[in-house]
């Protein structure tokens, strides 16, 4: 089988390129001698069928950072029969320089350049056939957007590919590659033959924007704003199909699964349905809510204006001790926390990533959204319910900037922030859906067997020792509760909801299943109606409080401890995000308690 590798620089769509030509069918999986995890999927290309493995974005292949180490080693190691390279036209005259070190390794390779529908709206112009000829490698421009040009390339990849016998082996880089003189002598005789940039770049409506979105004093209050908004729209049209999905389950329990399960012991029946079916579906009735969350997001990633948001809080993350892409970072976080954790090799400051795996866990990722998406809607009326959410969102800022201010001595940071700002664009509608889906589905892989086991186990403690109240102070579940109650009850939670919390620390997506099980309750509207009878609004907020600030879940704790090889780190970072969860939720319910709330 052919191995194909896929290069290039960061935010030049080289994802958007390997989705669509793998068809979205691909895999994360440890390649053989690599310590990271890569994409990779299996494609036929022509009569050849082929692998092709999405590389990091790097900036150069003699850089000090952790992914373009990961690059390297993968390029010294594995034999090749082709390099593809994705470039950005717009931004050619500043990215060349990753081609021209490819083409010293030796190994056939393709350059596909593109963006380059965007390119004429910038005044760029590209001559690939004497692009070519510079680098000795077939240069095709496409759209991965939209695309445009896809067949020509396509059909140049497949030539390649039939006319390479053997997979080449590079070796070390450091061998092949020319001196810095050398390289930049190279780029400027293929610049002035083959491509025309502007000498000063053309107003459009990228920099008009720009003035608005990028305002010194408007440019936060308008991101806040817009995060508000999404907000807003996530609830306004994920809650009725929330609840069409959960009244669906509902009707397949009592109609399909009650009655085809009627025979068997009620022991197992109940584990069965009570158990693992209550416990399963109510998680999944929430999705909607977060295919929605991530289909926002994904519109504000490929619009350009993630970036954007990293520009604007730059001034604050220096004073932290962070930078921009520790903000952007974060807001990966908010999918999920681990592949955030993973993003932060991209920083060659050691103090800079220790520091940036320390706030990231603070982000609210889509497991804890599950959880406060049915806490607000159980504890608070709907046009409260957006705004309490949203605040909890703004905490989790408030709870990254405190831990950057008070750790920041501890971890400096020297290495300078340079950012590529892309111009911005409308992301075509089965783009954000696909990578809306593709996050969903990561997701759902990642959590269900967590939630399974969860809720077993609940289920379990729920049920033993035999003879005694399912449920009830007497069970293991109830002895546990009690057990917790010096420790959770002065910040106002229950010993059910205590139980929940204790299975949290594994994964929060076991939190809303577990509680199905505790309350013994399958249908959404019911176990909403369950809890809100046991507590008040003080104690549903303390318990989100607290749910947001203590550690995400133990594969979080994992790969902080593989990221920053060191386990004291990790047992830093969990003992001070159950510490601060634990002040926090006290000082909120006990003056919440005070005012007489």
């Amino acid at each position: 089988m052919k191995q194909i590798a896929v290069l290039g620089m960061p935010n030049t769509g080289k994802s958007t390129f390997f989705n669509r030509i793998t068809g979205a069918n691909a895999s994360i999986g440890n390649w053989p001698g690599i310590t990271v995890d890569l994409m990779m999927a299996k494609v036929k290309l022509g009569d050849e069928p082929a692998e092709i493995v999405d590389l990091p974005g790097i900036y150069d292949l003699r850089g000090f950072s952790e992914d373009e180490a990961v690059v390297r080693d993968f390029l010294e190691k594995t034999p090749l029969d082709l390099v593809l390279i994705i470039l950005n036209t717009v931004q050619i005259d500043r990215q060349v320089s990753l081609a021209l070190q490819v083409k010293h390794l030796g190994v056939p390779a393709v350059l596909l350049l593109n963006m380059a529908d965007e390119a004429p709206k910038f005044g760029v112009e590209v001559e690939p056939e004497k692009m070519a000829a510079h680098l000795g490698m077939p240069v095709m421009p496409i759209s991965a957007k939209y695309g445009h040009g896809y067949e020509t390339a396509y059909r140049a990849i497949a030539d390649s590919l039939s006319h390479q016998e053997e997979a080449i082996c590079v070796g070390k880089i450091e061998e092949h590659l020319v001196s810095d003189r050398k390289l930049a002598e190279e780029m400027g005789n293929l610049l002035q033959d083959a491509v025309h940039v502007p000498a000063q770049a053309k107003e459009n409506w990228t920099t008009r924007l720009d003035k608005v979105l990028l305002h010194p004093v408007f440019g936060l209050p308008i991101f806040f704003a817009a995060m508000f908004l999404m907000f807003q729209a996530v609830y306004a049209l994920g809650t009725p199909l929330q609840d069409l999905l959960g009244n669906g389950f509902d009707w397949l329990q009592k109609n399909a699964l009650e009655p085809g399960l009627a025979g068997l012991p009620e022991v197992l029946r109940g584990f069965l349905i009570d158990g693992l079916y209550t416990g399963l579906t109510t998680v999944a009735a929430f999705i909607p809510v977060i295919i929605l969350f991530f289909f926002c997001m994904a519109i504000v990633e490929d619009s350009g204006y993630l970036s954007r948001s990293a520009f604007l809080m730059d001034a604050l993350m220096q004073r932290l001790g962070l930078d921009g892409r520790s903000f952007v970072m974060s807001l990966m976080g908010f999918g999920c926390n681990v592949p955030a954790i993973m993003g932060t090799r991209v920083m060659r400051s050691p103090g800079l990533r220790m520091l940036s795996m320390l706030v990231i866990p603070f982000s609210l990722c889509s497991a804890r959204l599950n959880v406060f998406i049915f806490m607000t809607t159980a504890l608070f009326a709907a046009s409260i319910a957006p705004i309490v959410l949203f605040s909890l969102y703004i905490l989790s800022f408030v709870a990254a900037i405190l831990t950057a201010f008070l750790f920041k001595g501890q971890y400096p940071n020297q290495e300078p922030f340079v950012l590529e700002l892309p111009p911005y664009r409308f992301p075509t509608f089965k783009q954000i859906l696909l990578r809306s889906w593709c996050e969903v589905k990561h997701f759902w892989r990642w959590s269900y067997r967590f939630i399974i086991l969860g809720v077993v186990a609940i289920w379990a403690l729920n049920n033993l020792p035999p003879g005694v109240p399912p449920a009830s102070s007497q069970t293991l579940s109830g002895i546990l509760g009690q057990f917790m109650q010096p420790i959770l009850g002065p910040i106002g939670i229950n010993s059910q909801l205590a139980v929940a919390l204790v299975f949290g620390f594994v994964a929060k997506e076991i939190v809303l299943g577990g509680l199905a099980v505790i309350y013994g309750q399958s249908e959404d509207s019911q176990l909403m109606g369950a809890i809100a009878q046991q507590i008040d609004w003080v104690q549903a907020y303390s318990f989100m409080l607290f749910t947001l600030l203590y550690i995400p879940c133990l594969s979080t704790v994992a790969v902080l401890k593989s990221e920053s090889k060191s386990a004291k780190f990790a047992w830093i970072s969990v003992a001070w995000s159950v510490g601060l969860a634990w002040v926090s939720s006290f000082i909120f319910y006990q003056g919440a308690r005070l005012l007489g709330f």
